[in-house]
This record gives structure tokens, C-alpha cells and sequence, in this order.
């Protein structure tokens, strides 16, 4: 990540979402500092390979941008008949 130590990291929180007890995805925001990133990992329904796929990271310039993109991503998974939690 450019311009990021992971000495400065500093994990702001987890969502996790599931629909019918099975894992759809999972949003992570991390801030850096001068930056703050959001991991995702995205559970493919019917994959053969049950591995998450990993799109991102997402960069924002500070932790409202980042809160605000995973705050829409949670509404609309919610809208989508997921349950989501806060790990």
C-alpha cells in the first residue's frame, strides 16, 4: 500500500455478511494514517472453487470516505437479504 507502515495501521472494523448462514462477504477498513483502506472478500455463490475472491483494495483519502463506501455496500447487501454483523 503505498505510503502505508503496518507499524500505523489501525483496524476501524469488520462487517460480515451472510445469507442463509453461508459467508457472502466480508468488509474490513483499515486506517494508514494518510490513507484508509477497505479489503473486501467475496464468497462466489456456486463456485466450484470456494475460495473468496479478493476485488480492491478500495483507498480512500480518510475514514468518513471509507465509512461512508462500506456503509452503502451493508445497505445494499442488506437489501439483498443479508445478514450482516460487526466483528
Amino acid at each position: 500500500m503505498i505510503g502505508a507502515n503496518s507499524a500505523e495501521a489501525r483496524e476501524l472494523f469488520v462487517r460480515h455478511a451472510k445469507k442463509d448462514g453461508r459467508s457472502v462477504a466480508i468488509l474490513k477498513a483499515v486506517d494508514y494514517g494518510d490513507s484508509c483502506i477497505v479489503e473486501a472478500e467475496v464468497f462466489p455463490v456456486g463456485a466450484r472453487n470456494s475460495r473468496p475472491t479478493q476485488p480492491g483494495p478500495y483507498t480512500f483519502a480518510d475514514s468518513q470516505q471509507a465509512t461512508a463506501f462500506v456503509t452503502e455496500a451493508v445497505e445494499a447487501l442488506m437489501y439483498l437479504g443479508c445478514d450482516v454483523q460487526a466483528q
